[in-house]
C-alpha cells in the first residue's frame, strides 16, 4: 500500500478548510483516511496560525515510506519546526511542578489549617 501525506477537503462553498491526513494513495481526495495529522485553514488571517501539525505522527509516517503531496510538502518545510518547538515547550511545562503562589504585598499569607 502506498501512503501519502496529502489534504482533504472539508467546509463549504467559498469556505474551505482541509485536513492534512496519511491516506492510501489509491483512495479519492476525500476518501476514507489512515489518520489525521493536522489541518490547514487558508481563511484565517494570520498566516503562521493556519497550518496546525502533528509533528510526531508526521515524523513517523515519513519514516515508514509515506510520501507527502506537493503543498503539504511546503507545509512541512515550513512549519513542522515551529510545531515540534511548541510540542516541546507544552511537554516542558507539564513536566515541571504548579508553583505555588506568592500573596501579594501588604497582606499576609493565610497560615496552613
Amino acid at each position: 500500500m502506498a501512503v501519502r501525506i496529502r489534504m482533504k477537503k472539508h467546509g463549504r462553498k467559498h469556505r474551505h478548510y482541509f485536513r492534512i491526513v496519511a491516506i492510501d494513495g489509491r483512495q479519492p481526495r476525500d476518501g476514507r483516511v489512515i489518520e489525521e495529522l493536522g489541518s490547514y485553514d487558508p481563511h484565517v488571517k494570520n498566516t503562521d496560525d493556519r497550518v496546525v501539525l502533528q509533528p510526531a505522527r508526521i515524523r513517523y509516517w515519513l519514516s515508514v515510506g509515506a510520501s507527502p503531496s506537493e503543498n503539504v510538502a511546503i507545509f512541512i518545510k515550513k512549519y513542522l519546526e515551529k510545531w515540534e518547538q511548541k510540542e516541546k515547550e507544552a511537554a516542558e511545562a507539564k513536566a515541571q511542578p504548579a508553583q505555588p503562589q506568592a500573596a501579594p504585598e501588604g497582606e499576609a499569607a493565610a497560615p496552613p489549617a
